[in-house]
């Protein structure tokens, strides 16, 4: 009885506010403000996406306002050479970055890119084949950056580690 006494009394204590003493409330209580927490917890989550266990890459193109407009998304591990990479392989493809939210969590990483092509490449940017190849050649090559990334890590660890294989490419264009 006493065990259950201090777990009840270390509830107790978790609760930014309790007024209750009983245990039938202090266990509402407990329920009410883990309901609360999980509807939080949804909130962040769909606002800033949070890193999954599988490596993911999605590339979404649109014309807003004219402009061609491609979102690409990439989950996999984090590494310190991963924006760099990032930057480099955007640079090659002639692409600008206009926003890029970054997330990270145990050792996992979530970039959105919110991406176009550079002024000069933007001319012939409205050409409907030029913008399939522009997703194409970006989902190949963010590819190739997250294949580094798994390949780079199972060579540096120097011990036989299972590779993550769930590659999801999903490739989505509005118009």
């Amino acid at each position: 009885m006493e065990r259950i006494n201090n777990h009840f009394a270390k509830l107790r204590s978790l609760l930014p506010s309790t007024t209750k003493t009983d245990k039938a409330s202090l266990l509402a209580e407990v329920i009410q403000h883990v309901k609360e927490l999980k509807r939080q917890t949804s909130l962040i989550a769909e606002t800033s996406p949070v890193p999954t266990e599988i490596d993911e890459l999605t590339v979404d193109a649109s014309d807003e306002d004219g402009k061609f407009v491609i979102k690409a998304s990439l989950c996999c591990e984090d590494r310190s050479d991963l924006l760099p990479d990032l930057i480099k392989t955007l640079k090659a493809l002639r692409l600008r970055t206009l926003r890029a939210e970054i997330t990270t969590l145990g050792g996992r990483v979530r970039n959105v890119l919110f991406i176009t092509g550079d002024e000069e490449t933007n001319n012939g940017a409205g050409d409907q084949q030029q913008q399939h190849y522009s997703i194409s050649s970006i989902q190949e090559a963010l590819k190739a950056v997250m294949e580094k990334a798994n390949g780079n890590e199972s060579a540096a660890s120097g011990s036989v580690k299972r590779q993550r294989t769930n590659m999801n490419i999903i490739e989505h264009r509005s118009l």
